[in-house]
């Protein structure tokens, strides 16, 4: 029998969401990673080590419910309920709001709020009936403040930083707790190729007046594991009187502002 808490997180196989799943592992966490590469899971897998005895590597598209759903089941089933939820899967596609096509706005939409909130709530449902449990979802700095370039994305953000604060509040009968972490610029595959496209490091770090965009007063970007120690500290009872924040982890690019 499973005597190890159990978290889900998505977009486990790279970036922020890596980042995560290894930091839980870490800490003596049963950890079913999901990701869209079966490769880049192996990597995970490879990297956790001596921890990889406790990870279950999955791969799945969030959007697939039904998939997740029987899924969801299945890993109740072996493990005897879930503890943490942590969704950090999500797009990007970089460009003008103003130049975005219909499909890729639907892209956006579809995984990052859509998909993330249906995937979410099964478990949050579980989580209540049990009377326990943390989810805490990756949002963005651009959720709270407008930003060009990024295309439907900061709104996407926006949705479900919003939606995850209503559900903290049903949730809070039950003592399950909801929060997000929005970071800013943070050292990811994701980051570089989106600043490889546009102003470069030093124009994330000294930000740019022609796109209304402030630097990084602390002068460095995030990396993955300082995102990935404040999940941790929200999962933690550390935590137990913290719900419905949204936390920015931006180095001050947005001037305490959220």
């Amino acid at each position: 029998m499973n005597t190890m808490p159990v978290a889900i997180v998505t977009g486990a196989s790279q970036g922020i969401g890596k980042g995560i799943a290894l930091a839980l592992l870490a800490t003596g966490v049963q950890v079913i990673a999901l990701g869209r590469s079966q490769a880049k899971l192996d990597a995970l897998r490879q990297e956790a080590g001596p921890n990889a005895d406790a990870l279950l590597c999955e791969v799945m598209d969030v959007a697939d419910s039904a998939r997740f759903t029987a899924g969801l089941d299945r890993w109740i089933a072996d493990f005897g309920g879930i503890d943490h939820l942590v969704n950090a899967a999500g797009v990007l596609e970089a460009g003008r709001l103003l130049d975005c096509p219909a499909d890729g706005i639907r892209r956006i939409v579809e995984t990052n709020f859509l998909a993330t909130l249906e995937l979410t709530l099964p478990v949050a449902r579980h989580m209540a009936s049990r009377r326990q449990g943390g989810i805490v979802t990756i949002g963005s700095n651009s959720g709270t403040t407008p930003r060009v370039g990024l295309g439907a994305y900061p709104a996407s953000k926006a949705a479900i930083i919003h939606a995850m604060k209503c559900l903290g509040l049903e949730l809070s009968d039950y003592g399950v707790r909801c929060n997000i972490v929005s970071p800013g610029s943070t050292n990811t595959e994701m980051q570089r190729q989106t600043q490889a496209a546009t102003s470069g490091l030093e124009g994330v770090l000294n930000g740019d007046p022609k796109t209304w965009r402030l630097g990084i007063p602390l002068r460095r970007m995030a990396e993955v594991d300082d995102v990935a120690d404040l999940v941790l500290f929200l999962l933690s009872d550390r935590a137990r009187h913290i719900t419905m924040e949204n936390i920015v982890i931006d180095g001050g690019a947005t001037l305490g502002t959220r």
